[in-house]
């Protein structure tokens, strides 16, 4: 059978078209001003959580550096 699969590069171009496209119709039916403080507030979201994970981690101790002499 002669089947498409699914998740190829035009596909998921075509998505990402229909959300920005989608994000600017909520732009214009909620203002301008909203729609700033949502992506605002979802960077600070990311951010934060991005930290977390970062400071989540367990400190690597350094690795100990092996100098090997030439024959």
């Amino acid at each position: 059978m002669n089947c498409r699969r699914y998740g190829r590069k035009p596909t998921l171009v075509l998505w990402l078209l229909v959300a920005i496209a989608d994000l600017v119709f909520l732009t214009i039916a909620a203002g301008a001003l909203v729609m700033i403080a949502i992506v605002a507030l979802l960077a600070l979201v990311v951010g934060g959580v991005f930290a977390a994970r970062l400071l989540a981690k367990p400190a690597q101790a350094p690795e100990a550096v092996v100098v090997r002499r030439r024959a």
